[in-house]
């Protein structure tokens, strides 16, 4: 049987949650700090511990079958690759941001202005799309102090939460592209037996992650109006409880309704309401 490669960032913020989201895959591997290359024991697949911007070229080139990328990369090193799935982590957006004193007010000030970034590519398409023209200056790192030192009088530059622009006394003024993680292969990959097996397994993980298992006990003249409540993976599971007139319901609840669905099922009579996570869920 062949083996796989699928690339994971070796350290930055996306490689706790790539080799966290494997193991609840069900993969037994050590992840190695020092090493490139870590098989796994239970899965004919070996993980790549790469740096990000080298990922999607690997993909590319064949040397990796699979990668977890954020898109950010992607579309800055403009590789050509098949997304396969999203992952809902490493969740951030790459904006333009200016000094809290700047007086630019519109995209239309930003022309004739310099633009500190590391990402050229993404921010040049961005301005040529808004017709913009500044001038743009590629910076490796610390992008974010280049106004303060009169390098340039915008950034642009991924923001997870904003406190890194506003310690440097910066604020947001246009989002550029919105990024996560995700899985990404080579064009026509899809097709591959082997990486739809993996590809189900990590979708099972990330199903179960956005829901929760509840079990609930109510009245059966209350039942209709409970069960209006719960959608379930098909439908919910009634089950009659010793004491005369009453249910077990068993069902999931996307982590979004939790709440409110909560409350809508104590009001409809539903009492002894037990939620629990979920590992996998596997259509």
């Amino acid at each position: 049987m062949k083996t796989l490669k699928i690339a994971i960032q070796k350290s930055g913020r996306l490689n706790e949650k790539s080799v966290e989201l494997l193991k609840n895959c069900g993969l037994n591997f050590e992840n190695y700090k020092s090493s490139l290359i870590s098989p796994v024991s239970n899965f004919p697949l070996e993980i790549l511990f790469l740096r990000d911007d080298d990922i999607p070229e690997y993909v590319q080139d064949g040397i990796a079958d699979l990668g977890i990328v954020g898109e950010n990369v992607i579309q800055e090193t403009e590789v050509k690759v098949s997304y396969l799935q999203r992952l809902g982590f490493g969740k951030c957006s790459l904006k333009i941001a200016i000094p809290n004193h700047s007086d630019i007010s519109s995209l239309a000030g930003l022309n004739g202005k310099a633009i500190a970034t590391t990402y050229p590519v993404i921010l040049k398409k961005y301005l040529v799309g808004h017709k913009i023209e500044s001038d743009i200056r590629t910076i490796s790192g610390s992008v974010e102090i280049s106004p303060g030192l009169g390098l340039s009088d915008a950034i642009c530059d991924l923001v997870s939460t904003g406190g890194t622009l506003k310690s440097n006394g910066l604020k947001a003024f246009a989002d550029v592209m919105n990024s996560e993680a995700v899985l990404i292969g080579r064009e026509g990959s899809e097709n591959d037996d082997l990486i739809q097996e993996l590809i189900q397994r990590i979708q099972s993980v990330l199903r179960a992650k956005e829901t929760k298992y509840v079990v609930l006990n109510a009245p059966k003249e209350n039942l209709k109006d409970v069960l209006a409540l719960l959608p379930g993976v098909k439908s919910p599971s009634v089950v009659p409880l010793a004491e005369d007139g009453w249910v077990a319901v068993h069902t999931v609840i996307p982590e979004r309704d939790f709440w409110d669905r909560i409350s809508q099922l104590k009001q409809a009579g539903a009492q002894g309401i037990v939620v629990m996570p979920i590992e996998k869920i596997i259509l």
